[in-house]
C-alpha cells in the first residue's frame, strides 16, 4: 500500500479519535479510558503475535522504546484526556495542526535539523493562532474550560512530535505492530495504577464501550499500524505534514456527529493556524530524517 494512503487513512482514524474520545470521556474517567482503550490494543496485539514478534532489537535500544512509550502512549493520552474534558473536539482537532512545525523544532535541537526561516515564522504564526483560538473560543457544554483544555491539547502535541522522531529511528528493525504492542503494553501498565485513585464505573453505556473499542481497535491498531508503516518509507517530515488534515476530518466529523459549530473569530483563528501550516511547507530540509544512523545516546 503506498505510504501516502496510508498517511491519509491514519488522519482519518485520529480525527475520528477526537470525536468519540470527547463522546466518552464525558460519560467515563479519562483514566478509565485510556486504560481501556490501551488493554484493547494489547489483547488485539497478542492475537496477532505472528506479525508482533517481527523485530530485531540492538543494544541500547531499550532508550528509544522507553522514551518513545513514555512520550507516547503515556503522557500523550493522558494529557489528551483530560484536554477532551475542558475543551471541544473540533478545537482539539485545529491544535493539531501545529504537530509538523512542533516536530521541525525538535528534529532541530535532537537531531540538528535545519530550522528555516519559513519552519520558524509558520511556527510563530501556529502559536498564535492557538492562543488566539483558546481566548476567543466560549465556555459551553463541549468545552467548558477552553483555556486548559486547549493547553493541555498543545502538550500532547509536543508529546506526540517526540514520539515521531524517536519513532523514525526504531521502524529500520521493528514492524509496525511490533510498536503498537509495545505501546498497548506500556499504556496499560502505566495507567493501571491510575485506577486505584480514580476507581471503575460502576454504571456502564454500551456506546461509550463501542467507542472504546473503537479507539482501542480501529484508531490505535489501525491508525498507528498504517503510520509506523508509512513513516519507515518516508521522512518523519514529510509524514508529520499529512497531521494537517487531522483537524479537517475532525472539524467535519464534529460537525455532523456532534453538531459542534465555531464562531467567526473560532474560524479566523483556524485560518492563522493553517496560514502557518502552508508557510512552513516553504522549508526545505538539509538532512534527510530516515537516515538509518541511530542517535547517539542522550540525543533523545
Amino acid at each position: 500500500m503506498p505510504a501516502s494512503l496510508c498517511l491519509i487513512i491514519a488522519t482519518f482514524l485520529w480525527g475520528s479519535s477526537f470525536v468519540a474520545l470527547k463522546y466518552t470521556v464525558n460519560i467515563y474517567d479519562p483514566i478509565f479510558v485510556v486504560f481501556s482503550r490501551m488493554l484493547i490494543t494489547l489483547m488485539t496485539s497478542l492475537l496477532l503475535w505472528r506479525w508482533v514478534k517481527r523485530f530485531e532489537y540492538r543494544a541500547g535500544d531499550w532508550k528509544y522504546l522507553l522514551t518513545m512509550s513514555l512520550a507516547e502512549p503515556c503522557l500523550y493520552y493522558l494529557f489528551e484526556g483530560y484536554a477532551l474534558q475542558n475543551t471541544s473536539a473540533s478545537q482539539a482537532g485545529v491544535l493539531v495542526s501545529s504537530l509538523p512545525l512542533i516536530v521541525a523544532v525538535l528534529a532541530f535541537y535532537l537531531l540538528k535539523e535545519n530550522l528555516s526561516k519559513a519552519i520558524i515564522v509558520g511556527f510563530g504564526l501556529c502559536i498564535t493562532g492557538g492562543l488566539l483560538l483558546t481566548y476567543v473560543s466560549p465556555n459551553s457544554t463541549d468545552a467548558t474550560n477552553p483555556v486548559l483544555g486547549n493547553f493541555l491539547e498543545f502538550l500532547a502535541m509536543i508529546c506526540a512530535a517526540f514520539y515521531s522522531v524517536s519513532l523514525k529511528r526504531l521502524t529500520v528493525r521493528y514492524s509496525p505492530l511490533s510498536l503498537i504492542a509495545l505501546q498497548g503494553l506500556s499504556g496499560t501498565l502505566f495507567f493501571a495504577p491510575f485506577l486505584f485513585f480514580t476507581g471503575l464505573p460502576e454504571v456502564h453505556h454500551s456506546d461509550a464501550l463501542w467507542g472504546i473499542l473503537y479507539l482501542g481497535t480501529f484508531v490505535t491498531l489501525g491508525g498507528y499500524g498504517c503510520y509506523n508503516y508509512a513513516l519507515s518509507k518516508v521522512s518523519v517530515l514529510t509524514a508529520a505534514a499529512y497531521s494537517n488534515l487531522i483537524p479537517v476530518f475532525s472539524l467535519l466529523l464534529s460537525a455532523i456527529l456532534l453538531g459542534e459549530i465555531l464562531n467567526v473569530n473560532q474560524w479566523i483563528s483556524i485560518f492563522i493556524i493553517f496560514a502557518g501550516v502552508i508557510v512552513s511547507q516553504f522549508h526545505t530540509t538539509k538532512k534527510v530524517l530516515n537516515d538509518p544512523v541511530d542517535i547517539k545516546v542522550g540525543e533523545v
